[in-house]
């Protein structure tokens, strides 16, 4: 077996470090200013500089413009948030080689160390297949596949699949009966699709493949108060899942928000001053996504975390830069236990900053995003304050309530020539008719087809006001569920059956 934490360890020592020296060398030995400021902006640091002044003896004239664009920088250039000698001390932390390990994933004995998984790729066909023909964001736990208006399609695409993943398998067992020298179980044989249905070829490109055999590897990062992060690469996902987009991504769902101890609950939610109404949908919402260390880097969300997923999104900001703003302007000194001394940070804007851990380059945004999907030590650092930091949970808490509680949402109902627009605390009620909408905003940032389902209500019962709106929560709430139905529920209050029931 190869030692990949050896591999690692010897690419986080000083030679990788003097790869971003070596390029700035590079671009120091040509005396064009715009090159030398973007040298700068690129190594982030004046003791690089000086580093390179000693290799560059000739290149006197140059530095002293290079140093005059270090202090530009702040204003006409990326405005770095770690200092060189902050930079210095995360990359000595994460330099010791206990702190992360890679090796063969713990169920290669027995499933072999190459498996087979949905390709990115064919996730994203998926995915375009489904705005082609006009489908929305499916819930995912849904079928993508399914209410296909072409039966036809439907069928070719499964069959590619199944295809797809019988090629794989094969893949995988010849790697593994020449790893571990023992036969491994044949495959049952699957026939090909076939061409692709001229119908589905007009609206769609050929796709590429929907599976690959692949080595997931499981990485283990161990922090200096010997708590333990293990993550697997490569996730398992479902044969036709539309939203899996990075290979080197890793989930784990952490401690489900039902197993917290009630009392540490209560004392979470009161600090976040969360009681009463709001704390019942909170609860029931909660237990859908995940723990409060729960972290998913493979999906749509790009870098998402805690009990409803706050996610980076492509942009490397999102609800999760607002739970770092939330946690930083709260407690600084917390914030910086959490997450600065390991190499995190967040800009105003809510942009996500993380150092690259090899180079110490610092990145900010998509960037910074990518860096926290390809390095497993950021994303540990991300759960560990999940599970460990009352601070940060309390932080999560805060950003949920005022980014997905959406008891004050406007809502704008057309009936007739006239334009309402109501609130939705003024016609839900009850406790899971707002679950149901809080779930629906969570997953997918809205409230669904709220207004058009209200406008409907309204025009088919005669109804003129939001008072008579709220009648009918039950008939509205039932045409809304998204992931799951609260309707029924006994934990929550229900909405009161319509007039004439």
């Amino acid at each position: 077996m190869r030692d990949h934490a050896n591999e690692r360890t010897g690419a986080n020592s000083g030679a990788t470090r003097s790869n971003a020296l070596a390029r700035v060398g590079f671009v120091l030995s040509f005396p064009h200013e715009h090159f030398l400021c973007q040298a700068l902006k690129r190594t982030q640091t004046l003791g690089t500089i000086r580093n390179v002044q000693a290799k560059l003896p000739g290149c006197w004239h140059a530095m002293a413009f290079v140093i005059g664009c270090a202090f530009m920088s702040g204003t006409a250039g990326y405005a770095a948030m770690f200092s060189e000698a902050d930079r210095q001390a995360v990359l000595d932390y994460w330099e010791s080689p206990e702190r992360y390990q890679v090796n063969m994933a713990p169920d290669a004995q027995s499933n072999g160390r190459w498996q087979v998984r949905l390709t990115p790729e064919g996730s994203r066909w998926i995915w375009d297949f489904n705005r082609a023909r006009g489908v929305g964001k499916v819930a995912p736990t849904a079928d993508p596949l399914a209410g296909s208006p072409q039966v036809e399609w439907s069928k070719w695409i499964s069959a590619k699949i199944a295809y797809d993943r019988y090629i794989a398998a094969c893949d995988a067992r010849a790697a593994n009966e020449v790893h571990f020298k023992r036969p491994f179980p044949e495959q049952t044989m699957v026939p090909g699709p076939g061409s692709m249905p001229a119908s589905l070829a007009a609206i769609m490109p050929e796709p590429q493949s929907f599976a690959e055999a692949v080595e997931p590897k499981q990485h283990t990062i161990t922090f200096h108060d010997g708590k333990v992060h293990k993550f697997v690469d490569n996730p398992n996902m479902r044969a036709n899942y539309a939203y899996y987009r990075f290979r080197e991504g890793v989930m784990d769902a952490g401690t489900s928000m039902r197993k917290l101890d009630a009392g540490q609950l209560k004392e979470l939610l009161d600090s976040a001053k969360i009681s009463g109404f709001k704390k019942n949908v909170f609860q029931a919402v909660s237990l859908l996504e995940g723990g409060l260390d729960s972290v998913n880097t493979y999906d749509t969300g790009f870098v998402s975390v805690g009990f409803i997923q706050f996610a980076s999104l492509s942009g490397g900001a999102g609800s999760l830069g607002q739970v770092l703003l939330t946690q930083k302007a709260r407690d600084g000194e917390a914030f910086r236990k959490d997450f600065q001394r390991y190499g995190l940070d967040v800009k105003k804007d809510g942009r996500l900053v993380a150092l690259d851990l090899e180079s110490g380059v610092e990145a900010a945004g998509p960037e910074a995003a990518r860096l926290i999907i390809k390095d497993k030590r950021l994303i540990a650092v991300f759960q560990k304050a999940g599970r460990h930091s009352v601070p940060h949970q309390v932080a999560q808490l805060l950003v949920a309530d005022r980014m997905y509680y959406p008891a004050d949402d406007e809502v704008i109902v057309t009936a007739g020539q006239r334009f309402q627009t109501f609130t939705v605390r003024d016609f839900v009620k009850s406790e899971a008719g707002m679950a149901t909408l809080m779930d629906r905003k969570v997953n997918t940032g809205n409230l669904g087809p709220i207004g058009e389902v209200a406008r409907t209500i309204m025009e088919t019962y005669q109804l003129t006001s939001v008072e008579q709106l709220a009648q009918y929560e039950q008939e509205l709430i039932t045409k809304l569920v998204y992931r799951e139905n609260y309707l029924g529920r006994s934990e929550l209050s229900q909405p009161t059956p319509p007039p004439g029931c």
